[in-house]
């Protein structure tokens, strides 16, 4: 098996990732890092001249959401009709810094 990563770079990648690895950790991540490299090596034997990258394996897709129209929005008043407290057209809701209470 190639050595594609030491234990140096795993012990950095690991403190990238903010994730704390044993001796022991770190040195069985080497060996199974290394192995997944490997692991990808038959992709690199495809004959891939000509072939056009892309961006979407799936092509074609285009935005399904509506089109973003402008409508009338509510009043105060309707806005304010079920709230359960308001004061001088605004809602009133509880505090939750300081001694509490309304704001």
């Amino acid at each position: 098996m190639t050595q594609h990563l030491t234990e140096r770079d795993v012990r950095d990648i690991a403190e990238y990732a903010r994730i704390g690895l044993s001796a022991d950790e770190v040195a069985q991540m080497t060996v199974d890092l290394n192995a997944i490299v490997d692991s990808l090596k038959p992709i690199t034997e495809y004959d891939l001249d000509g072939v056009e990258p892309t961006f979407h394996p799936i092509g074609g897709l285009s935005n399904v959401m509506r089109e973003d129209a402008e409508e009338p929005g509510f009043s105060q008043e309707v806005a304010l009709e079920n709230a359960p407290k308001q004061q001088d057209g605004s809602f009133l809701i509880p505090s939750i810094l300081g001694e509490g209470g309304d704001r």
